[in-house]
């Protein structure tokens, strides 16, 4: 379950951004690549009406995707972020309040961990820029992108851009040239003992939710990887009410008779 976490989040905490029809021909500016690519995600002001949404579903890991695993993935304005995944009866958490992280994982024989985030993980979180992404009006986030020319994306024509996140890291997206829909982008991942990688992330089976155009299926995985991750999601809700406490840090974890007490604050709820 550890391993899904990094990999999957990858794909969930960068996604939101896309745009109409316009061939790879005509020279477009990275400004005009980018207002297609919102307008074809529903545009702007559609985006801007969405404070909360909520994401349930499963990730298919392991080979042919034998593993599949439950998950709730919540989002808050301005940038906060709850992702719970169920696996064997045992709850993982990350929790991302838009300053603060903190992350509750399952111990085998014992009461589960709960640690603050790191520098990387808060900083890996601000670099998600919220509920629509880095691509999604990238000045006022401090997000810069520049265009690297035209490259092919599994048989589609695609933009390829460059861009500089708030902390400085870099990543490459590919925008699709004729439906502006973003097809797939890449970071570099490093590891708990410090091995350096790249992630890449695709985005499939985009579906339109109250005007809203999202991909139900996200697929990543590394160079060396002979199996992917898959984040399948099932059912979005826009605008959910999410009850207290969901972006708040969970309660130490305790036993109370043997059992493991619930670590959530009072009033907050698993499902939105």
């Amino acid at each position: 379950m550890n391993r899904i976490f990094p990999r999957i989040l990858a794909g969930v905490l960068g996604l939101m951004a896309c745009a109409a029809s316009l061939g790879a021909d005509s020279p477009l500016s990275v400004e005009q690549i980018l207002e297609r690519h919102v307008a074809a995600r529903g545009g702007a002001e559609a985006w801007r009406n969405i404070e909360t949404m909520a994401w349930t579903g499963h990730i298919e890991s392991g080979p042919g995707g034998i593993s599949k695993v439950p998950f709730l993935m919540m989002f808050q304005r301005p940038s906060a972020t709850r992702f719970e995944v169920l696996s064997q009866g045992q709850r993982a958490v990350r929790i991302f309040d838009g300053s603060k992280g903190w992350k509750l994982t399952p111990v085998a024989g014992g009461l589960p961990s709960l640690k603050d985030y790191s520098a990387e993980e808060i900083s890996f979180a601000r670099d998600a820029s919220g509920l629509d992404g880095p691509l999604f009006d990238p000045k006022s986030k401090g997000v810069s992108v520049a265009l690297q020319g035209i490259d092919n994306v599994e048989g589609h024509s695609a933009y390829h851009l460059k861009v500089t996140l708030p902390s400085g890291q870099l990543r490459d997206d590919w925008i699709d040239a004729q439906s502006f829909l973003e097809l797939r982008y890449d970071r570099g991942t490093r590891n708990a003992v410090g091995v350096t990688g790249v992630v890449s992330v695709y985005y499939r089976d985009y579906q339109t939710f109250n005007g809203l155009v999202i991909p139900l299926v996200m697929e990543s995985g590394g160079p060396a990887s002979k199996e992917t991750d898959k984040m399948i999601i099932e059912k979005v809700a826009l605008n959910p009410t999410l009850e207290p406490g969901q972006f708040t840090k969970p309660n130490a974890p305790r036993k109370h008779n043997g059992i493991v007490i619930d670590t959530r604050p009072a009033g907050a709820a698993s499902q939105p």
